[in-house]
């Protein structure tokens, strides 16, 4: 998703440090987030497995913290956009700490869902702009990018908190999709999906026409696997597919790309 990004929106940056740093960082976030996440018997047996594995998960999170400073070092320069992405991440996973002065954030996190979709289009497409010192120069296809990135992941998040949300009730975690009856929260996925579709067509005369495909195709799909999703909960629908369309649109623009762009 980064390196679409920085295609779409011919970034000059130090992409390979760039792309090390995003890389171990999330290795590091992902480990730390889920470390912190107990178990329950509704719980699938992907995060069960994880709950069996705790000591490789803290050695995860060690190795992934490690190699984000590493690549950090490379980096300094952008210091203050970098430490948004990182507190943003942390302020993520920080209501799991076992501590008074963390567990309060849960309390008042009312759009979780709206908070974590922000951070991943925060950390694939404003961070690299960022980091290319593009927020000083012409931002009109930024902020198509960004808003298009923010409304499909929104959507995709909404059918995980949907699966979760009987468990989010009982932990206290508060959401519009906790809050929302099933027919607002129809209407909410649907229009968050017609409000991406709309801003990547809003980059049309900006990139080629198949890269514009290739960020239409996501969104179809994500319209059209709901009510799949909602009744097969099982971790290859949500951890592979589900997540995989994050990224589908890469894939096609880097397939496209390496096929001569024709």
């Amino acid at each position: 998703m980064v390196w679409q990004s920085e295609e779409i929106l011919q970034l000059k940056l130090d992409r390979l440090n760039f792309a090390g740093f995003v890389f171990f960082s999330t290795i590091c976030s992902y480990n730390f987030h889920w470390y912190l996440t107990p178990g329950s018997i509704r719980n699938s047996e992907r995060i069960l497995w994880g709950q069996r594995q705790r000591a490789l998960q803290l050695t995860g999170c060690v190795i992934g913290l490690l190699g984000s400073l590493w690549f950090f070092i490379h980096l300094w320069q952008h210091w203050l956009p970098i430490t948004g992405a990182v507190v943003l991440t942390f302020l993520y996973s920080a209501p799991k700490l076992p501590h008074p002065a963390f567990r309060w954030l849960a309390k008042i996190a009312v759009g979780k869902t709206i908070f974590l979709s922000f951070v991943w289009m925060y950390v694939t497409t404003l961070l690299p702009a960022f980091m290319a010192d593009m927020m000083f120069a012409d931002t009109r296809d930024l902020v198509f990018l960004a808003v298009y990135r923010f409304f499909l992941i929104y959507a995709i998040c909404i059918l995980f908190d949907y699966r979760d949300r009987e468990e989010d009730r009982g932990q206290g975690i508060r959401s519009l999709i906790t809050a929302l009856p099933d027919r607002l929260l129809d209407r909410l996925y649907y229009i968050s999906l017609v409000i991406a579709a709309g801003f990547a067509l809003a980059l049309a005369p900006a990139v080629p026409l198949f890269v514009v495909f290739s960020l239409l195709a996501p969104v179809a799909v994500t319209a059209l696997v709901k009510a799949y999703a909602q009744k097969h909960t099982s971790d290859y629908v949500y951890y592979f597919f589900l997540d995989g369309l994050m990224m589908f649109s890469a894939i096609l623009h880097f397939a496209w790309l390496a096929a001569g762009g024709i």
